[in-house]
């Protein structure tokens, strides 16, 4: 017979679902799932708990760390592997190196040693990878708006083999999955607005050609994918939602590529143009971009889309409001199902705020229009949606605004081929933490005690994607940047992704964020050992952490298996 839990559950989904005040609907949404977690209702109703993942599903268990000893300095952002060497190389922007783990003994992983690059002293290391006994890093020129760099170099006594030129400001790089190319997002971030544009580079892939083998690489192996071809349509692109808006920027100096993700046959890229809220198509094997495609926005004033706007009002509130969400990836993974390859991305979000330009405010300080917002004034109060960051890019110059954005879904989504919408998480994020986590909800990535401290500006900040295939099943590992912790789903079918668990390797205790003791802070790397690969046999998840500066591989356990 189902309990009285069970019923006020069912009965709180309902109310909720028929309540228009928004905070109403928020307490009586959380107190469901406070219930939920108190584990008054069925599991079948309610996800998992953090570190307990449900029977019949995988769970991840941290098994080992290695401490950098730098605390917020970027001294752990990207992580790649070497199944040969049994080697994490980990992008260490703070000395403008790649630390060297050795993983043989995964619970106790050790700096084996530092390999230098230009970056140690031109410029910084952004982005690793590692195929075939070498290791490629891209490193940006100490002026960042300059043309940067690829480096490779030999595993195998880590020789310096090869330096090619490639855009300004290498963000992100992989190996086609044939192993053939590299493949360079440059993002072309400005300098300032201050000069008529002066200080805006253009953004633009590059493709390294080493299939006739990195030791005999030359320049004349590179070649660019640029934006110029369609500085022409710029009205165009503008009126079909893609964000282009620095001033006096063109299409192709205003375009930002942030990360790529590759085909399995490895001809086609998806590049995510993460401040222009979109993505670039392109074709590998001509060197060309074939389409700028607008991610549109997410509409959170839809039930299943709420979020909590507010970092002043001392209270979890999770609630539908008039706000579209810009999706804005950051880190991007693909995957293949019945033949067709679906794009999964975390939705970080990301405003531009420079010298001579910011196009972010606070809603309360924007004038809104009243026939559209007729409640402006309850609307922008601190404890409602005042205190929430949006853009000016959309205004009208002299005009008041007649919509409202926020920077980042505070979600993950699968897309299509074409940039179709197949899957978006929702609110998942905030209502899992604030059920799982709800004393330290919303919480700063450098400071404990920070309850809510994020809710005005991206929420959880979803930043790092990896995509897994085990025990049978395809999994997403999305990296909560702030609030920190592993969100992960079972993606097997895209159109039907299922919550797994979250585990957030954190102590939210300690009171010095800097003391070892807090555990992982600032997720930002992702990426998966398998089994076949891996040096215990087992598959792992090795996350980077930026602010904590630590290297934490997890177990992924199967279904049924005892930790």
């Amino acid at each position: 017979m189902p309990s009285w839990g069970h019923w006020w559950f069912i009965w709180s989904l309902y109310v909720a679902g028929m309540t228009s005040n928004p905070r109403a609907r928020s307490r009586l949404l959380l107190g469901a799932s406070l219930l939920a977690g108190a584990g008054l209702v069925s599991a079948a109703l309610a996800p998992s708990i953090a570190g307990a993942a449900p029977k019949g599903r995988i769970s991840l268990t941290p098994i080992g760390t290695y401490q950098s000893g730098q605390f917020d300095e970027s001294a752990a952002e990207i992580v790649a592997h070497d199944p040969d060497t049994q080697q994490l190389f980990v992008v260490n922007a703070q000395t403008g190196a790649i630390d060297v783990l050795d993983i043989s003994d995964p619970t106790d992983p050790a700096l084996e040693a530092t390999l230098e690059t230009t970056g140690d002293e031109d410029g910084t290391v952004n982005s690793v990878a590692v195929r075939d006994g070498f290791i490629a890093v891209a490193v940006e020129a100490e002026t960042k708006q300059e043309p940067g760099s690829v480096q490779f170099f030999a595993i195998d006594g880590f020789e310096d083999v090869a330096t090619v030129e490639v855009g300004s400001l290498p963000d992100m790089l992989t190996f086609t999955p044939d192993g053939s190319k590299v493949v360079v997002a440059n993002e072309g971030e400005p300098d300032e607005y201050c000069l008529d544009g002066a200080g805006d580079p253009e953004g633009s892939i590059s493709i390294i050609d080493v299939s006739g083998g990195v030791e005999n690489l030359v320049q004349a192996d590179v070649r660019t994918a640029d934006f110029t071809e369609f500085n022409d349509q710029i009205d165009e692109l503008r009126a079909a939602g893609v964000r282009i808006f620095g001033p006096n920027a063109s299409v192709a100096e205003d375009l930002e590529p942030e990360y790529v993700v590759i085909d399995a046959d490895s001809t086609t890229a998806w590049v995510a143009l993460q401040e222009n809220n979109a993505l670039a198509i392109v074709d590998l094997d001509t060197a060309t971009v074939t389409d700028i495609v607008p991610l549109g926005f997410k509409d959170h004033s839809r039930r299943g889309n709420a979020l909590d706007p507010s970092n002043r009002d001392d209270e979890i509130a999770i609630a539908n409001w008039p706000v579209k969400g810009m999706y804005m990836p950051d880190a991007m993974d693909a995957y293949e199902f019945g033949n067709r390859t679906y794009i999964v991305t975390a939705n970080e979000g990301d405003a531009r705020d420079y010298d001579c330009y910011s196009e972010e405010v606070r809603i309360k300080d924007l004038e809104l229009d009243p026939e559209v917002f007729p409640n402006a004034d309850e609307l922008q109060k601190d404890e409602n949606l005042g205190r929430l960051k949006t853009t000016t890019s959309f205004l009208t110059e002299g005009l008041p605004a007649t919509e409202l954005y926020s920077y980042g879904a505070r979600s993950f989504s699968i897309w299509d081929e074409a940039g179709g919408l197949v899957f978006d998480s929702g609110d998942d994020f905030e209502r899992i933490t604030a059920r799982l986590i709800p004393a330290d909800f919303n919480s700063n990535n450098d400071e404990n005690g920070s309850f809510d401290a994020r809710s005005d500006d991206k929420g959880p900040e979803p930043e790092g994607v990896e995509i897994a295939k085990v025990f049978s099943k395809t999994y997403a590992f999305i990296g909560l940047e702030r609030v920190g912790g592993i969100m992960v789903y079972d993606i097997t079918t895209p159109r039907n992704p299922k919550f797994v668990e979250y585990v957030n390797n954190r102590d939210f205790t300690v009171e010095d964020p800097a003391d070892p003791a807090a555990g992982d802070l600032g997720p930002e790397g992702l990426t998966f050992i398998a089994p076949s690969d891996s040096p215990n046999g087992r598959p792992l998840l090795v996350v980077a952490n930026e602010v904590s500066g630590t290297t934490t591989i997890f177990q992924i356990d199967g279904p049924g298996r005892s930790r």
